[in-house]
């Protein structure tokens, strides 16, 4: 491996970019996803001293080749340890449900979801790339929920950033809302768009394909559309699962997902050297994933509100990555079948396409129903409460366990992406109990909201972008 590690779109269009140039492009110019050129890998040495690190020092381990040309170790490691200082002390706690099974606690940082450990970190990062440059930029992200507290709240107060979030009006839980809409600071800007989330993804990557608008804009994007987005994600994995014993043997993660990035990042962490032997990808009823790794096909349908809201999701933007290496780094099958999946709703892989990578990933449908006796029954014999996405990748791997797709002796660790608290409604009618909110939690909900109501138009976006941008 070079000590340069470089990127290129999924689609073709772009080659031999840096870390920098990635990060603050966000989105490549052919409406590709970056991917690096080549990838680093940790030998089992490598792992038995990670045991040893703080989570910042693995950060730091594991980032260091993808961004080694742009920053220095010393200038990395600094910026970890900004960055997870604003966590509680054990950054991502795994919680011991039995003798094989763990939650992965993924919500003590800011904001109480996953989405505050690429988020803090990316906020940065752009900050120290614009320094390098002398720029400014603006921001423009989409979000089901969770990502778009995490980003302003990671991201407000910048001198040399304006970030808009676009976020489904009327289809995100109150207390999502309200973390984003508290937020009232010059340059940062929450948008409730009437549309699903689907909609709002979808005018964020229109501006981004507007070349023009995106120059004249200077726009980048903090969605894990965005590369350096799933850097971080990479890391708690290691950090997880070199808890509970590896080298010295596999590891399964159950993941919830909807856009495809978190459990995208469990596969890379797995492409540069973590022994894992499985991943389960659990899906709310909007269930194009498991349709997806049960039959080959991706085919778009009506997203269905759930009790899971940051799952309802038909377009699964990350895919286009783990398409891009299905293909063998074809750039003109992923573009061709991106053109189809645009304007049909559908492509579809070879069965010995399918078969090869239903060897490392398996994906289950876990229904609203099944949320609520999955949060009942593990509160019941556990004494442990599930927020409802988490609920999912824990129902996920009971039946993989269920259906012997992973033996009972294995270590399996599950994801847990969101504090109960930010769902207090659905965790009140699982167990008749309204879960404690901590305490900065409280001060936001009794603040007072700032937020437009916009139609789903690109026009109306771009045009709100420009009247709100400062100079």
């Amino acid at each position: 491996m070079s000590n340069s590690i470089k990127y290129s779109s999924t689609r073709g269009g772009e080659s031999s970019l840096s870390y920098e140039d990635v990060l603050l492009s966000g989105l490549a110019r052919d409406g590709g996803l970056f991917m690096p050129e080549e990838w680093p890998e940790f030998s089992r040495s490598d792992l038995l001293e990670m045991k040893h690190l703080s989570y910042a020092q693995l950060s730091a381990k594991i980032m260091k080749p993808f961004v080694e040309s742009c920053l220095s170790e010393n200038e990395l490691l600094k910026i970890c340890k900004d960055t997870y200082s604003v966590f509680n002390k054990d950054v991502a706690p795994l919680y011991k449900i039995n003798k094989n099974l763990h939650v992965l606690e993924l919500f003590h940082g800011p904001t109480l979801a996953f989405k505050d450990y690429a988020m803090q970190f990316l906020s940065r990062a752009f900050n120290q790339a614009l320094h390098n440059r002398s720029q400014k930029c603006v921001i423009l992200g989409a979000t089901s929920g969770d990502t778009g507290s995490a980003a302003l709240e990671a991201f407000k107060g910048k001198e040399n950033i304006d970030i808009f979030i676009l976020f489904p009006h009327q289809r995100v839980s109150g207390v999502q809302q309200k973390q984003m809409t508290w937020i009232n600071e010059k340059g940062a800007h929450a948008l409730s768009v009437k549309t699903d989330f689907d909609g709002c993804q979808a005018i964020v990557k229109d501006c981004f394909e507007n070349l023009r608008f995106k120059d004249e804009t200077s726009l980048s994007a903090i969605n894990s559309i965005n590369w350096v987005r799933l850097l971080p994600q990479i890391v708690y994995y290691f950090y997880a699962a070199l808890k509970i014993g590896v080298p010295d043997k596999e590891i399964v993660f159950s993941v919830p997902t909807g856009n495809f990035g978190n459990i995208l990042a469990g596969w890379m962490a797995k492409k540069i050297g973590l022994p894992i032997s499985k991943l389960i990808c659990g899906s709310n009823q909007n269930d194009i994933l498991t349709r997806f790794f049960n039959n080959g096909s991706m085919e778009r349908k009506n997203v269905l509100p759930s009790y899971s809201p940051s799952m309802d999701i038909q377009v699964s933007s990350n895919f286009e990555r783990l398409l891009y290496e299905i293909n063998e780094r074809d750039t003109d099958k992923v573009k061709q079948q991106m053109k189809d999946f645009k304007s049909n709703g559908y492509f579809e892989i070879t069965k010995n396409q399918l078969k090869k990578i239903n060897k490392l990933f398996s994906a289950y449908m876990v229904s609203d129903e099944e949320t609520i006796e999955i949060i009942k029954k593990v509160y019941t014999d556990y004494n442990y409460i599930l927020d409802p996405h988490s609920a999912i990748g824990y129902g996920a791997a009971q039946k993989a366990l269920n259906n012997n797709i992973i033996s009972k002796d294995m270590s399996v660790i599950s994801l847990a992406c969101a504090h109960p608290a930010k769902f207090p409604e659905i965790i009140n009618k699982s167990i008749n109990i309204t879960p404690e909110i901590p305490f900065h939690l409280e001060t936001i909900m009794s603040s007072k909201e700032h937020f437009d109501i916009i139609e789903p138009s690109i026009n109306e976006v771009q045009n709100f972008i420009k009247s709100n941008m400062r100079n």
